[in-house]
């Protein structure tokens, strides 16, 4: 039987003796996704997030637009069948442009149809880093195989919740790329921390079983001198949730209690350079009730005395640390 064919068949960019968008596993969490965050260099406040991914075995594309905008936690979410396009970054109420490949996108959110209205332009202020590829199991299933990237931005534009629009000029923030199969609840825990600093990022992406032992650790500093990134050799964390009063508390179940994080993390880099981070921040953006954890707007200060802003995404389904009394279904890596 023919298979379907699509515009970007015509290209060199196939990768399996498939036409696109065949991948080398059919699997239901096999996705291919952009993921920007957006906040503030100088101070913590409104924090935007938008995310575009399409998934071959569903044949369909999406977007969730997500913040935190005036204190109020926002979330939207639009998608489109492929219907022959499963390539162009458009799923009628957002999507995502790519101006010139890793240094200029532009991002939109219709604000009369979303959430979270967005009209914004990154701009690179580092190169991009390539992470290796990661893999991790429970039993036979394939829990985790992915590829990624990471870049830090500035952003420039406007955003709109509540009919309400304010602007960003020259904001901080990142963007991720990534490909391959992500079954979230399955994993124990990942931390994906960004930090955004005067002179450059610091980048993680780390994952471990429930009881501390690590699967996975890549990342970098990345300066906006234009220089190659220095890739990550070994990383440390130490966070606590954090509750209304200020006292340190434990997640629980699903987080209820939880308005914020604060800890240290300390980054090895290749060469032997060490920078310890300290952080403390708001818990903004909750993934309940799909995953544990979510996402936090950080103030950070290094060892050596810079200061900047962050997003530390703590999030998993069950682990000693951070997740020790949720409850999961199904077998988890271990």
């Amino acid at each position: 039987m023919a298979q379907p064919l699509t515009a970007m068949d015509e290209h060199f960019v196939h990768q399996i003796p498939e036409p696109l968008p065949n991948v080398l596993l059919h699997h239901p969490h096999w996705r291919e996704s952009y993921f920007f965050g957006v906040h503030r260099p100088d101070a913590l406040g409104d924090i935007l997030f938008l995310t575009l991914a399409h998934y071959p075995q569903r044949a369909s594309m999406d977007s969730l637009q997500m913040g935190r905008i005036a204190g109020v936690r926002l979330i939207g979410h639009h998608a489109r069948p492929y219907d022959g396009d499963p390539h162009t970054t458009d799923v009628g109420a957002a999507r995502v442009r790519v101006v010139r490949p890793f240094e200029e996108l532009h991002l939109w959110a219709d604000p009369e149809r979303c959430e979270i209205g967005m009209d914004l332009t990154f701009r690179a202020r580092t190169k991009p880093y390539g992470l290796r590829r990661g893999t991790m199991r429970a039993g036979d299933e394939i829990i985790w195989d992915q590829s990624h990237m990471l870049q830090s931005g500035t952003y420039q534009g406007t955003y709109t919740a509540g009919g309400v629009t304010r602007h960003v000029d020259e904001w901080w923030g990142q963007r991720d790329h990534s490909w391959g199969i992500r079954d979230h609840g399955r994993c124990p825990l990942w931390l994906w921390f960004q930090i955004q600093l005067p002179d450059g990022f610091l980048g993680v992406w780390h994952w471990e079983l429930a009881d501390g032992a690590r699967v996975f650790t890549d990342g970098c500093w990345a300066g906006t001198d234009g220089s190659e990134p220095v890739p990550l050799v070994d990383f440390d964390h130490a966070m606590q949730w954090v509750g209304a009063d200020g006292a340190p508390i434990e997640f629980g179940e699903h987080g209820e209690s939880v308005t914020g994080l604060r800890g240290q993390c300390v980054f090895t880099l290749e060469g032997g350079r060490r920078i310890v981070v300290d952080a403390e921040g708001t818990f903004d953006r909750p993934y309940e009730p799909f995953h544990r954890g979510g996402l936090n707007q950080m103030h950070v200060r290094t060892d050596d005395g810079r200061h900047g802003t962050a997003i530390y995404e703590v999030t998993g389904s069950h682990h000693h640390r951070y997740f020790p009394d949720t409850v999961v279904e199904g077998l988890l890596p271990s």
